[in-house]
């Protein structure tokens, strides 16, 4: 099969080499997937350039975190998923550049057929992550106001989707004409440019001063402890990412603005697991919920996508011979929502 490795870490333009390799074989719960397309992630770009320390693989290796494809064999306690068309994040949260990848169950969900490329590789990573940070761990009210960094990304037009639809009143903060623009488009009562607004600032004036109820942080660094600033009392800061560098999820934070903030740190960590409370137990405190719940939650969100109340975002659809150009446009922030690469 033809796969794109890392043979040493880099750029994408420099570190990816489209290299012909061996099928992989799916082992005990898991299934080979014949890919479609796959999706890219900041996580992916991390993962090449050599900066992730939760999820390190030393090269050669093939990144790719999510992807779309028919099931096409399974190992041991998975047969019922062969035929089945599939997104899915492959074994380990890589190797899914590559026209076959493996994953386990826990972490595949059947996407009908009914749901056309680009659009049903665009749904699976975002509006999952972002129900679980908005919807289980914030438990977001109607009425209340929430505020979203990076509102153009995948993530973050998903979060704005989702807060419209629960009832709140959503901030969205974004980088240039183009990208605010779109997150108007998508529901945004307030869109902040960085670029020339401090979105402080604006979140307290538009609050009367109390601060935002919610805040969906896929930034980290700097951004996060500027946003202490501005929650309102009893608020639920969401801790989900690290696009502004992963390296950052190594530096402490200092305790005192939450403190005397009296608002919450919420972490997010989207992952399914078959049994969560064994895997608790062998990791030492890791928590993330069963793929039962992943199963009601996809329900619930294909269903929101048939009556038209969300919608997958895909700024651009690429060749497979075109993606390391499309991760480079990716890092320069030069995209909204998701990249799709058919396979």
């Amino acid at each position: 099969m033809r796969a794109w490795r890392v043979h040493e870490y880099g750029e994408p333009a420099v570190a990816l080499h489209l290299d012909e390799i061996d099928t992989p074989e799916p082992g005990a719960g898991e299934v080979r997937i014949r890919v479609e397309a796959a999706t890219l992630n900041f996580n992916d770009l991390d993962g090449i350039r050599g900066r992730y320390a939760t999820v390190r693989v030393e090269p050669p290796y093939i990144p790719g975190m999510e992807v779309l494809g028919r099931v096409e064999s399974a190992g041991d306690g998975a047969g019922d998923w062969v035929g089945k068309r599939v997104v899915a994040i492959p074994s380990g949260a890589y190797g899914g550049y590559a026209e076959v990848a493996v994953a386990p169950t826990a972490m595949t969900f059947v996407m009908p057929d009914r749901l056309p490329l680009p659009d049903a590789a665009a749904i699976y990573m975002p509006f999952h992550l972002a129900w679980l940070a908005v919807h289980e761990r914030a438990q977001l009210r109607a009425g209340e106001t929430m505020l979203v960094h990076a509102g153009a990304g995948g993530a973050g037009s998903a979060a704005i989707q989702l807060g419209v639809q629960a009832g709140a009143r959503v901030i969205a903060v974004a980088g240039g004409e183009r990208k605010t623009a779109f997150c108007t488009e998508l529901g945004a009562a307030r869109v902040v440019d960085h670029r020339t607004e401090d979105f402080v600032d604006v979140a307290l004036a538009e609050t009367g001063g109390r601060g935002v109820d919610v805040a969906f942080d896929t930034v980290g660094g700097d951004t996060t402890v500027r946003t202490f600033r501005a929650m309102a009392f009893n608020g639920r800061h969401l801790l989900v990412g690290f696009a502004s560098g992963i390296e950052q999820e190594d530096e402490g934070i200092v305790p005192r603005p939450v403190l005397f903030g009296n608002f919450s740190l919420v972490g997010v960590c989207h992952a399914y697991i078959d049994d969560p409370v064994a895997f608790k137990a062998m990791t030492g405190g890791f928590n993330f919920p069963a793929h039962a719940d992943g199963e009601r939650l996809h329900a619930e969100l294909l269903a929101m996508l048939d009556r038209g109340a969300i919608r997958p975002i895909v700024d651009r659809a690429v060749a497979f011979d075109q993606l390391p150009v499309a991760l480079e446009a990716m890092a320069a922030r030069e995209t909204i929502g998701r990249v799709v690469v058919t396979v």
